[in-house]
């Protein structure tokens, strides 16, 4: 029923210990409390008998004397070799009778005391009665706690029986989210977590599914490609010209087929890089130097690359290579489809959720309503497979980072890659 560190074992004995232990001492403080109560009375009461004796009046003072007062009440004098000034109270037991005995001083020129002994055989079989009906209750008390803490450590751990049901009976083809707003609110970050989890995975086996059918699909077109080629070529007896133009089209589709096929070994590469152990970096660093390298092709291809980075330093714990896939695939994309003579700027900046990352350029914008980061996706005009964008994905959830690309909203023609990094900031302390 219990694992060896099960929290509800744990849980169950805290609180039998705790509400037993409540128990217990609220009891103790009851009888004793009880118990005081009574004997101070019958200290008070064998005080009053004292004075009246001390003081030659009637032992019971003005008050007219009931029967039962008389039961079990002795005086006498007693004389002791050296002066006692105290009170002495005490209780002895006899014959299985209790008395309850004071000694208070009556002439101690004379050294001579009061010794009143009054019967509290019946009090004290009161307190014993008590006392038993007290340890009645406490177990049957201990028994309700038992029962109570069983029933609210199921209580407890039912909202995660229910996720483990839930999540068992899932798998790669049937997986719904958790009804977050059916658990306890305790339980909401937690069901919330797992709905991302299962959102991540399902994009995952759609982009993977995504990718096996257009791998199938891209490669397939070259092949058909190659083969017509060389039947139409085939067909009859050529010149050795169109021969050499028929071998430089397979080469080309060959050549094209490598790219598709380097493209998915990246694939297998970006999973590689999400085994690597991340290191703490300074995030704007990277930027620097990345934006370096692609300055100097910016300038190559007759372009501008900007650059614009708040705060000085931000440190995160990440693998530095899926970071750079992503900020490079950003630039890639952003140089490719930005035509000559205008401006791309790579920047970052502080957010709520961490730091953001942005590419901005002034290509030909996109089309917001596709889904961009599928396998194969293409947009625009230019050359290419289709696989960047789907890299970058992989890698910023691999991150735990949000990416996003959409377009310019302040009048100019272009697209806004972002990605936004959740970690601390972190001051760079100047070197000597």
């Amino acid at each position: 029923m219990f694992s060896k560190r099960s929290i509800r074992l744990s849980f169950l004995i805290q609180l039998i210990i705790a509400s037993f232990s409540l128990i217990l001492i609220f009891s103790s403080i009851l009888y004793f409390y009880i118990e005081k109560s009574i004997f101070n009375e019958k200290h008070q009461e064998l005080l009053v008998y004292a004075n009246n004796v001390a003081s030659n009046e009637s032992i019971y003072g003005s008050e007219v004397p009931t029967p039962d007062i008389y039961l079990g009440l002795s005086i006498e004098i007693m004389h002791l070799n050296k002066e006692h000034l105290d009170i002495d109270l005490y209780e002895t037991t006899k014959n299985k009778k209790s008395y309850l005995t004071l000694i208070y001083p009556f002439n101690l020129d004379e050294l001579s005391y009061l010794k009143i002994t009054k019967d509290v055989t019946a009090t004290r079989a009161l307190l014993d009665k008590i006392l038993h009906y007290l340890f009645i209750i406490n177990i049957a008390g201990f028994l309700l706690v038992v029962i109570y803490a069983i029933g609210l450590s199921k209580m407890l751990v039912a909202p995660v029986k229910t996720l483990s049901n839930k999540l068992s009976n899932m798998n790669e083809h049937l997986m719904r989210p958790i009804k977050v707003e059916e658990l306890p609110e305790e339980f909401e970050p937690l069901g919330a977590t797992i709905n991302h989890l299962i959102a991540r995975i399902q994009n995952f086996v759609k982009y993977q599914k995504e990718l096996f059918i257009g791998t199938a699909h891209e490669l397939k077109t070259p092949l058909a490609v190659i083969k017509l080629k060389n039947q139409v070529t085939l067909i009859k007896k050529r010149s050795a010209e169109e021969y050499i133009d028929a071998l430089k089209v397979t080469n080309k589709t060959i050549d094209e087929m490598n790219i598709i096929v380097s493209n998915i070994l990246n694939i297998g590469r970006q999973e590689g890089m999400q085994l690597e152990k991340p290191q703490e970096v300074d995030v704007i660093k990277i930027l620097t130097q990345k934006a370096d390298d692609f300055k100097l092709l910016a300038a190559n291809e007759g372009k501008t690359l900007y650059m614009h980075f708040e705060p000085d330093g931000f440190m995160a714990i990440l693998q530095v290579g899926l970071l750079n896939q992503i900020v490079q695939n950003f630039l890639q994309n952003a140089l490719k489809f930005t035509p000559k003579d205008k401006n791309v700027t790579l920047k970052s900046s502080l957010n709520n959720y961490g730091l953001l990352i942005e590419v901005i350029d002034e290509g030909c914008g996109i089309d917001e309503s596709s889904d961009l980061f599928a396998p194969f996706k293409r947009e625009g005009n230019k050359p290419g497979v289709g696989l960047g964008l789907f890299l970058a994905k992989s890698a910023a959830d691999a991150l735990g980072a949000k990416i996003s690309i959409k377009n310019r909203t302040d009048g100019v023609v272009g697209t806004i890659a972002s990605l936004n990094l959740n970690s601390k900031l972190s001051c760079i302390l100047p070197t000597n």
